[in-house]
């Protein structure tokens, strides 16, 4: 099925892969209908953002020093680059793999985290140890919590992780689920599907690269093919929601994800 059709028919194959599936949790828009959380919308929908406003800019996270790219689509302001804070407060140890870190570079490869950004379990994203704010502390995997929002988590001095409904007030802007992916994935970079470009037009400068994804068990997948974001909110003591676009849909899902894999972080601005 191409990437027009996919367009046309709505996404009715879109298929929500559950938690407690495979360590996954990553949307296979050739899949069966099961489930999704995706938000809805049939035409344009009030709030829609001409692309023409959009101001870009930058800012720098003290921390570190590290400076990104910036856009202001309607009422929001957005990080138009994956963080790539290195957050060593929370040391990782699984079946004998130990890091330093809740967050990696995809493949371990230095080089993909000045390309993507870095990979952040939602216990990292959330900053559940307190480090910086006490929103999101205790939030974690095997366990449910409370957040207080706005969720500062990972991200630098006045920004925080966004929530479902931010995302969603982000979906509204650009022209609706059905555009999202095509308005927001970068215009170079993704993996072609059936002989169809799968890159985006980048119409909001929102820049959002393939960066894939992390499993617990250390396993990097779908470079090229997904872009996955952590939200500050919670699905279950196993899962949170995360913001996906895929290389073969102009669409975008809101997943339940595992915690324990790793995304992408980008935060919006207090």
């Amino acid at each position: 099925m191409t990437l027009k059709k996919l367009f046309v028919v709505g996404f009715v194959a879109a298929v929500l892969v559950a938690c407690s599936d495979d360590g996954s949790s990553v949307t296979n828009p050739d899949e069966e209908s099961s489930s999704s959380s995706a938000v809805s919308s049939s035409s344009v929908p009030e709030g829609y953002v001409d692309p023409s406003t959009v101001v870009k800019g930058t800012m720098t996270d003290e921390r570190d020093g590290q400076t990104y790219k910036t856009v202001k689509i309607g009422t929001q302001t957005w990080m138009a680059e994956n963080l790539n804070y290195a957050y060593i407060g929370i040391p990782y140890s699984y079946r004998g793999f130990t890091s330093d870190s809740t967050s990696w570079c995809y493949g371990n490869d230095p080089a993909n985290c000045s390309r993507y950004g870095r990979l952040y379990m939602w216990v990292a994203a959330m900053d559940s140890v307190g480090t910086w704010t006490v929103n999101g502390k205790g939030c974690g995997y095997k366990s449910t919590c409370t957040p207080t929002y706005p969720v500062r988590g990972i991200c630098p001095k006045g920004w925080h992780l966004p929530d479902t409904t931010e995302w969603g007030t982000l979906f509204t802007a650009v022209g609706g689920i059905n555009t999202v992916g095509v308005m927001l994935k970068s215009a170079s970079g993704w993996n072609d599907y059936e002989g169809e470009n799968g890159n985006g037009s980048d119409a909001f400068a929102f820049s959002a690269l393939p960066a894939g994804y992390r499993i617990l068990l250390g396993n990097f997948l779908k470079e090229g093919k997904l872009a996955g974001f952590w939200s500050s909110a919670e699905y279950d003591g196993d899962c949170a929601y995360s913001m996906d676009l895929f290389y073969n849909s102009d669409r975008a899902l809101l997943n339940d994800s595992y915690k324990d894999s790793g995304h992408s972080v980008r935060c919006v601005k207090d």
